[in-house]
């Protein structure tokens, strides 16, 4: 399969060549349009196009030449910020062709399989490409991921998204029912890491077995936990080590808000405004006094299950 080198730029394979947020935007750059924590796009830049939104319409023309991460302004004097394309923030605006990972648990199949710069990865099903993104700049700039899925049109539009954010010189993607065929017998004890995201994962097992490296790892991630356990029966006959974990992410809204003075004690702890005496209305309010605080509280919108993550190592023979 042929790989294009002159995609938009989100990881490079040059190790001269690295995206920092002092980089320029240019016309062509991917860029993702930031107006709140839980409203972002990602948009082309093209000279003469604008986007418009609830602050106003913003000329593209405006953006090149400023740095990622620059606050831009419209006609109307509203603002969002224009951030780097990083895999994190991906993961946040791609489109959804299947259920996808989140950064939670990719951050913990890239520690668990061990993949760090140079490592061959293989991958199966590529789905919306979340992970996929993820393992490139994990295995940037020397390591490659080759990713399979059985369905064509789905495939072709993962390579679509891997040309716009630039990770395309790090990804192959093969159209290949993993299941029943397998993986490619060229890549037979080359690879240091296989993933499977798969209806039937424990068909795949033997042929993932045959394809890593002595000691390479595998991790398979599964909705159900019945899935998990014929997983693991499979896993028996050639790997150790196995594992099986489900990441639960709980996360916290922090804002500043306006409450009555508060007193401090000794300790340094705070408590609310002393019992006074009965006093008339008119005292009671020239004693209140105002200030703002940090707040910390759980979100009302938390993550719940995704998926369980099961990891296994290949036994040495």
């Amino acid at each position: 399969m042929e790989l294009s080198q002159n995609s938009p730029q989100m990881l490079f394979s040059d190790s001269l060549k690295k995206l920092s947020f002092i980089r320029s935007i240019k016309c062509g750059d991917l860029v993702i349009i930031y107006e709140r924590h839980d409203v972002m796009k990602a948009i082309k830049v093209n000279e003469g196009s604008i986007f418009q939104n609830r602050f106003g319409v913003f000329k593209h023309s405006d953006w090149i030449g400023k740095p990622f991460g620059s606050k831009v302004y419209s006609n109307k004097g509203g603002f969002v910020y224009i951030l780097a394309p990083t895999p994190e923030l991906w993961t946040l605006v791609l489109s959804h062709r299947t259920q996808i990972l989140y950064i939670a648990d990719i951050s913990f199949v890239i520690m668990y399989l061990e993949v760090v710069p140079g490592c061959l990865v293989l991958e199966s099903g590529t789905g919306s490409g979340s992970l996929t993104t993820s393992l490139a700049r994990a295995v940037a700039p020397h390591g490659h991921i080759y990713t399979f899925d059985f369905h064509e049109h789905r495939a072709a539009s993962a390579r679509e998204d891997f040309e716009k954010t630039g990770v395309n010189n790090l990804v192959t993607v093969g159209v290949r029912d993993i299941q029943g065929e397998g993986f490619p017998e060229e890549f037979g004890r080359r690879a240091d890491s296989v993933f499977l995201d798969l209806p039937q994962p424990w068909l795949a097992i033997p042929s993932a077995a045959k394809m890593l490296k002595f000691d390479g790892t595998l991790c398979s991630f599964s909705p159900c936990i019945e899935q998990v356990e014929r997983s693991c029966e499979a896993l028996q006959a050639n790997f150790t080590d196995v594992r099986t974990f489900e990441i639960l992410l709980r996360t916290y809204e922090v804002r500043e808000v306006t409450v009555e003075s508060c007193q401090e004690h000794d300790n340094g702890s705070l408590m609310g405004p002393p019992k006074k005496r009965k006093h008339t209305n008119e005292q009671n309010k020239d004693e209140k006094l105002m200030g703002q605080a940090v707040m910390a509280r759980p979100s009302a919108e938390a993550r719940g299950h995704t998926g369980y993550l099961t990891f296994a190592r290949l036994k040495c023979v």
